[in-house]
């Protein structure tokens, strides 16, 4: 929006000029304020406030006038100025139908800057709404990612859940891979304990890989109660700086080798899923619609990552550095909420807005479009849309009808359930438009990209 440099008086007498941008989305207004005008303010505020104003030794609205201005005139005159570049600052806007993004600046011209001594001349800063003209979507290309659950992806999964359930018994043979061992544990450089080198009936899980794989070499093999004692040399990107790239001796004693059991598919298992008469046909079934369910949840997500890509590249867009920052704020105080939901002390965690900046500008960048998309393209969430979501999601749970009756006395949840509705109507609209390309994935791709 080219604004061009005007003049012009608005009704309080203010005068306004209207500068042009001084970037693509910033904007400066000077703003004169006749004196005269804010000093008449002054003193009607100050006999208002005359006529109530208690003071020691006077009864109210008897102070004298003078000792009401030596005492509330500052206050007084600082309420007229506001509310005098308030007004005029907001009709100037209105008037050239301004989008104001954030709070205005206000910086008070002095020296040359304010020439005329009858005047209190302002300058008032601030960001403007980005004119959005949405971009061809139709040239760009969207890989639609498919899966088809069949019966070795149910196998797979309760494979998955009976590692989960794995218990450990005594196993009076040497650790081998798989095998739960307890240990203490030594670490030395140069003769002395380094720190985090010692431990006590430390756990390990041979083969999970979540030691140094040298490490769990060389306790594979050891039966309970044997000890051994071996050097190590640490990777040069180890995580500790001062062990980095290190060689240290370990002194390792096993105190018990326990060997996994998992448990079997039958009646017992298929209860401790929830399935109350132990039926396994039934297991299978629930496992499948859970899995089918939680397939199509990432199934969306990959296409929907897509489709904001393909929207942020068809529409480049300078976003408000005001809105990035609020956005950047929330983000930061959400990652301290999370902290604290998990059992963490936040009192001295430096969370840093500036940390989310990049992220904060993409989701600005991506509100103010898929917005303008759902306005133009008449993409808003529609009632029997959001009952759809809903009741779909309320399936998975013992009583939907509570959870339903739960969302609609919950005006948090039920925007969120229309946002994500409005967000799933813009995927579809850009799916219709643009070029598809359909990809079969594996389970394994799907599932293990923590997509």
């Amino acid at each position: 929006m080219q604004i061009n440099q005007e003049n012009a008086v608005d009704s309080t007498g203010v005068d306004v000029a209207l500068n042009a941008a001084v970037n693509s989305l910033e904007r400066r207004i000077d703003l004169s304020l006749p004196l005269a005008a804010i000093d008449q303010d002054v003193a009607q505020r100050l006999k208002h406030l005359a006529r109530t104003v208690k003071m020691p030794g006077f009864r109210p609205g008897k102070v004298p006038f003078k000792m009401v201005t030596q005492q509330y005139g500052r206050d007084a005159r600082s309420e007229a100025i506001g509310a005098a570049i308030e007004k005029s600052f907001g009709e100037k806007v209105r008037e050239q139908k301004l989008r104001v993004v954030g709070y205005p600046r206000f910086e008070p011209k002095t020296g040359e800057g304010a020439a005329d001594p009858l005047m209190l001349e302002f300058c008032a800063v601030f960001e403007v709404y980005p004119e959005v003209v949405l971009g061809d979507i139709t040239g760009c290309e969207i890989e639609k990612p498919a899966l088809t659950v069949t019966e070795a992806e149910v196998d797979q999964t309760l494979e998955v859940l009976r590692k989960q359930r794995v218990t450990y018994v005594a196993a009076p043979r040497p650790a081998a891979s798989g095998d739960r061992v307890v240990i203490d544990f030594f670490g030395r450089r140069n003769g002395e304990l380094f720190p985090g080198g010692e431990g006590h009936d430390f756990e390990i899980i041979l083969g999970a890989g979540k030691m140094l794989a040298d490490f769990e070499a060389a306790v594979t093999g050891l039966s309970s109660g044997a000890g051994k004692t071996f050097d190590l040399t640490f990777p040069a990107d180890y995580q500790a700086p001062d062990l980095a790239g290190q060689t240290v001796q370990f002194e390792v004693t096993v105190k018990s080798v326990e060997s996994s059991q998992l448990p079997d598919l039958d009646a017992e298992f298929a209860k401790s899923l929830g399935v109350a008469d132990g039926d396994l046909a039934k297991m299978r079934d629930e496992v499948r619609a859970n899995l089918e369910r939680e397939v199509k949840k990432r199934l969306q997500e990959r296409i929907k990552s897509q489709v904001m890509d393909a929207l942020l590249a068809v529409n480049p867009l300078t976003v408000p550095k005001a809105m990035v920052d609020q956005e950047s704020r929330q983000m930061a105080e959400a990652a301290l909420r999370d902290m604290e939901s998990r059992g963490m002390s936040v009192k001295n965690v430096p969370v840093e807005p500036s940390w989310f900046t990049e992220q904060a500008k993409r989701r600005t960048s991506l509100g103010i479009i898929v917005a303008e998309l759902v306005k133009e393209k008449a993409l808003a969430a529609k009632p029997e849309q959001v009952r759809a979501l809903i009741d779909d999601f309320a399936a998975t749970y013992e009583d939907p009808a509570e959870v339903v009756r739960w969302y609609y006395s919950q005006p948090e949840r039920l925007a969120e359930a229309e946002g994500l509705v409005m967000e799933n109507n813009v995927v579809d609209w850009v799916l219709g438009n643009a070029r598809i390309k359909e990809k079969q994935l594996s389970f394994d791709e799907l599932m293990g990209s923590g997509k």
